[in-house]
C-alpha cells in the first residue's frame, strides 16, 4: 500500500513525497482511513510508530475539503484542536501539521506555558485552522476570553496516558466542557489502562478501535539488556559505556530532576559533554539542549520521563536507564525513543539491587525476562543490601511496600505523576528472550534482543517502521 492509495488530497500527497515517504506505516494505513471516514477513534500505538501522522494527514483532509469558518469575531475560526502532554510534543505535533499542510490553505499555530501569553493572543487574533496545545496554557487562554473553541469539528487528544500520568485529567475535563459536543474525537495512546478506557468512555462515541501493537509491549528492534552494578558505581559505569563504546548521541534517563543535574555535571567533569533537561529548566534551554542533542553537537542528554516525551530523532541508537522508572509503563516510553523505523536500538538499564522490584514489575508488563550481565569492576558489592528508595513524599520499601503523602513531591513540580499512583499497567503478550549473564562490551553490537496529586505546573512524529537506513526514498512514512 502507497499514500496515494489512501485517498488523500494531492497537496498533502505532494508534500509527504517531499518528505521521503511513500508508504504509510501499520497505524498509518488503518488511522487514516478511520478518520477519512468522520468517526471517532481510539488508537493504541507505541511511540516512534508513526501516530502523529496517522492523525495530521486526514485531519489536514478534511479541513481542506470544507470552506473555513469564522468565529463570532469575524476570525478564521478554530475547526481543530490538538491536546499534548508537554510543550515539546506540543512543537513537533504542529511542525508536523506545517510540514504536511503546506501546500494548502490552512493555518496553525501551538501555544504551552512558559512563554509570554502575549504573542500568543496576537497570534490568535490572526486567526487559526488548527491549534496544538497544552491544557494548562489552553485553559489560561479560556478564562481569560482570548480563545474561542465553539466551532472546532475536530479534537485529538495524543498520549492520552501520558496526560493521565501527569494528573491532567481534571484539566481534560474543563476542556471537554468548552468544545461542542458534537465533533470528531480522536484518542491515541502508547498504553491502555482502566483509567483509559474511563476517559474514551466519556469522550468517544461508538470508536472504531486500531491497535498495531500488543498492549504495553516494546518494540522488537531495540535490544534490551539490564546490567547489573552497585549504586555508587552508577555514574563511574556509564562513564565509561560511554567512552568505550564510543557513543556519539546517548538519552539518559532519570528518576529525579535534580538527580540529572548531578549526572550531567558529573559527565561534564568525566569530559563527556552533556546537559540535563527538566520541567524546571527554562523553555529557552530546553529547546537548546534538544536542538543540540537531534544535531549531534551534544552526546549526552539527560532527562526525567516528563521533559523527555518530546524528543523524536530519527535512529537514535542508544538510551540508557540510569535509574529503573518506579512506574512500569514508563519503561515502555522511555526505551521507544530508539528503535524506530525498522532500525536496531539499543536500550540499557543499570540496576543496583535498590531497583530490583521495579525490574520485577517492569518484566511481568512487557511479559518478558530483561537479559542481565555485568560489567568486570563494575559488578554489585557482594556485601550491598537494598535499601528504600525515597521518591519525594513517598517511600518505596525494599519488600515493595509503598508508603508516604500523595502528589507534588519528587522534585517533579507541577507536571508530574502524582507520586501515590500505582506502579502497576496492563499486561500483553509476547516471547521472551533468554538473559545470558557474563561480561558486556559497549564497542560490541548486541543484536536485537528486544520484545518489545495534581501537577505542580501547568505544562511543563511518524511514520518509520521498515525503513532502510541510509535509503530516504524506501522511509514507510511522515511523523
Amino acid at each position: 500500500m502507497n499514500f496515494t492509495d489512501l485517498g488523500l488530497a494531492e497537496p498533502i500527497l505532494r508534500a509527504v513525497r517531499e518528505q521521503g515517504y511513500e508508504t504509510p506505516t501499520p497505524i498509518q494505513a488503518q488511522a487514516i482511513p478511520a478518520v477519512l471516514q468522520g468517526g471517532d477513534l481510539m488508537a493504541g500505538a507505541q511511540t516512534g510508530t508513526g501516530k502523529t501522522a496517522g492523525f495530521t494527514l486526514p485531519l489536514l483532509h478534511r479541513l481542506a475539503a470544507d470552506k473555513p469558518l469564522r468565529d463570532a469575531r469575524g476570525r478564521v475560526a478554530i475547526r481543530a484542536l490538538i491536546l499534548t502532554p508537554t510543550r515539546e510534543l506540543a512543537a513537533q505535533v504542529e511542525e508536523s501539521v506545517r510540514t504536511y499542510g503546506k501546500y494548502l490553505p490552512l493555518s496553525s499555530m501551538v501555544m504551552f506555558g512558559g512563554v509570554g501569553m502575549q504573542p500568543q493572543i496576537d497570534r490568535l487574533r490572526k486567526g487559526v485552522d488548527i491549534l496544538v496545545a497544552t491544557p494548562g496554557r489552553l485553559l489560561d487562554h479560556h478564562q481569560q476570553g482570548t480563545l474561542d473553541l465553539s466551532n472546532v469539528q475536530v479534537f485529538v487528544l495524543d498520549e492520552a496516558d501520558r496526560m493521565l500520568d501527569m494528573g491532567f485529567i481534571h484539566d481534560i475535563k474543563k476542556v471537554l466542557a468548552i468544545v461542542p459536543a458534537k465533533k470528531q474525537s480522536l484518542l491515541f495512546s502508547a498504553t491502555f489502562s482502566d483509567d483509559i478506557k474511563a476517559l474514551a468512555d466519556r469522550l468517544l462515541n461508538q470508536p472504531a478501535l486500531i491497535e498495531v501493537a500488543r498492549r504495553n509491549a516494546t518494540a522488537e528492534t531495540i535490544a534490551q539488556r539490564v546490567i547489573l552494578t552497585g549504586r555508587e558505581r552508577k555514574k563511574e559505569l556509564l562513564a565509561q559505556l560511554i567512552r568505550e563504546g564510543d557513543w556519539h548521541q546517548v538519552l539518559v534517563f532519570t528518576r529525579m530532576k535534580h538527580g540529572a543535574n548531578r549526572l550531567a555535571e558529573y559527565l561534564c567533569k568525566e569530559g563527556i559533554p552533556a546537559m540535563a533537561i527538566h520541567g524546571n529548566k527554562s523553555q529557552g534551554a530546553r529547546t537548546k539542549a534538544l536542538s543540540e542533542f537531534k544535531s549531534g553537537a551534544l552526546p549526552v542528554l539527560v532527562a526525567t520521563d516528563i521533559a523527555a516525551r518530546g524528543i523524536d530523532i530519527d535512529q537514535l541508537p542508544h538510551v540508557v536507564n540510569f535509574e529503573l522508572p518506579n512506574v512500569p509503563e514508563d519503561y515502555v516510553h522511555r526505551i521507544g525513543r530508539t528503535g524506530r523505523a525498522g532500525a536496531q536500538g539499543e536500550a540499557l538499564s543499570l540496576v543496583c539491587r535498590d531497583e530490583e522490584i521495579f525490574l520485577r514489575d517492569i518484566e511481568k508488563l512487557i511479559k518478558r525476562e530483561i537479559p542481565r550481565a555485568s560489567v568486570p569492576g563494575f559488578e554489585p558489592p557482594a556485601d550491598e543490601k537494598a535499601e528504600p528508595i525515597v521518591l519525594g513524599r513517598m517511600t518505596i520499601g525494599v519488600g515493595g511496600t509503598r508508603r508516604g503523602g500523595g502528589g507534588g513531591g519528587g522534585g517533579h513540580g507541577r507536571g508530574s505523576r502524582p507520586q501515590g499512583r500505582s506502579a502497576h499497567g496492563n499486561g500483553g503478550g509476547g516471547n521472551s528472550n533468554g538473559g545470558g549473564g557474563g561480561g558486556y562490551s559497549p564497542n560490541r553490537p548486541q543484536a536485537g534482543a528486544g520484545s518489545n496529586g495534581r501537577p505542580a505546573s501547568r505544562d511543563g512524529r511518524g511514520p518509520r517502521s521498515g525503513a532502510t537506513p541510509g535509503s530516504r526514498n524506501s522511509r514507510p512514512g511522515p511523523r
